[in-house]
């Protein structure tokens, strides 16, 4: 099962910049050897706030209890905290490798269809949306799309050259009159698995 995991940092007052380059290295060995055990899928680090220091990761375990093993394995645990998402593969996943070069945002889509509207119009709606998902992902653009905890939401990982491009994009999903969309741009974070992949193609 895969999990999305919130990582918010708080490095204590007053600790040693050498400590912190210590716990710094032995967290990106770290991160290696999990992504080596399939654990580890990918990192990057969301829009941060002055002060802020947090990464979102995407994890593989059996279950729970087998993630919180592998989060309290991670050197920087000792300050930090995890927000857990479990994620459920979703029926148009495209499972797609990024196709073309550009950034990467995450949205969460909830469903919010008006009242009163014909259940047809939805049905069919799903319909188109599942064939433009596929579209999508053949053309590298949706890369995956997971269900998440909560009836009607989703969550999609996007590769666009620009915000502009990834709204032109959102705005073509037959489903787009029917969800309410939140899009969060992510930058690379240097223990990000997929750049050894790139680096290893290249």
């Amino acid at each position: 099962m895969e999990y999305l995991v919130t990582m918010t940092t708080h490095i204590p007052d007053g600790t040693p910049a050498q400590v912190v380059d210590d716990v710094r290295e032995r967290e990106a060995a770290r991160s290696g050897d999990l992504a080596a055990a399939g654990h580890l899928l990918r990192l990057w680090r969301p829009p941060l706030q002055p002060g802020a220091w947090r990464t979102l990761g995407l994890f593989a375990a059996h279950d729970v209890d087998e993630l919180a093993r592998v989060l309290a394995s991670m050197p920087l645990r000792i300050w930090r905290t995890d927000e857990v998402t479990p994620l459920w593969r979703h029926a148009n996943d495209p499972q797609a490798e990024p196709g073309k070069a550009g950034k990467e945002f995450l949205t969460s889509f909830t469903r919010a269809v008006p009242e009163g509207t014909p259940s047809a119009n939805v049905v069919d709606a799903e319909a188109r949306e599942a064939v433009r998902a596929k579209e999508l992902g053949g053309q590298g653009h949706l890369l995956r799309l997971w269900e998440l905890p909560g009836e009607g939401r989703a969550l999609g990982l996007w590769r666009a050259r620009d915000a502009a491009e990834l709204d032109a994009m959102l705005d073509s999903l037959p489903l787009a009159p029917y969800m309410a969309v939140d899009v969060t741009p992510l930058t690379e974070h240097p223990s990000d698995p997929a750049m050894g992949r790139r680096s290893g193609a290249s």
